[in-house]
Order: structure tokens, then sequence, then C-alpha cells
């Protein structure tokens, strides 16, 4: 069992890594397009439960959840640009916040 939770922790470790390493690089990239930050956020939190999941770990709803909202976001705001020409701007660190607070109020309401 001590296993498992190192493991875990690991996991956890390198997952906020790979995340703060993520958001610093793109945020010195010039040019980046909208809806790139919101997929590699999704990606790396899908990769991290994916880790956990190959590894018999359980995953966490919390991240799956905040993975999929932002997978979605950077496919809507990317997707819009690129396919329509619609040019959608959300900032970045304002949207993670209010998505952030949006789960933590679902979860708190939904929690039995």
């Amino acid at each position: 069992m001590k296993e498992i939770k190192t493991l875990d922790q690991r996991y956890d470790a390198i997952g906020w890594g790979a995340l703060f390493l993520y958001v610093g690089i793109l945020s010195l990239i010039p040019g980046v397009p909208p809806g790139t930050g919101a997929l590699g956020i999704g990606v790396i939190l899908l990769g991290l439960n994916l880790a956990r999941y190959l590894s018999k770990i359980p995953t966490n709803g919390f991240s799956t959840a905040l993975a999929w909202v932002f997978l979605a976001l950077g496919i809507i705001v990317y997707g819009l640009r690129w396919l329509l020409n619609i040019p959608v701007e959300l900032p970045f660190f304002e949207t993670l916040l209010i998505v952030t607070g949006a789960v933590f109020l679902i979860r708190g309401i939904t929690r039995r």
C-alpha cells in the first residue's frame, strides 16, 4: 500500500511540474494560437490520470473533470478560430480560476 501511495505522489509531482513548465513555456512564446494552453492542460491532466489508471491507482475525479473541461475549451477556442475564422479570446488565468471554482462548487453541492 505504501508503494502505491508513493507512486501516486510521484505522479502528482510529475503532473504539476509538467503543468507549470507548459504554462511557463507557453507564456514565453509569442504568437501561440488561442486554445493551445487549454488543450495542453487537458492533455497533461488526462495523461496523469491515465498513468494512475494503468498503475491500478484510483484516478482523481476532480483532475479528470478539469481535464475534460480544459480539453473542450481548447477545442472550442482553437477550432472556432481555425475552422470558422472566428477570433475567440479567453483570458487564460481568469478562465482557469473560473473553471476551477465552478468544479469545486459543483462538487461541494453534489457531495453527500
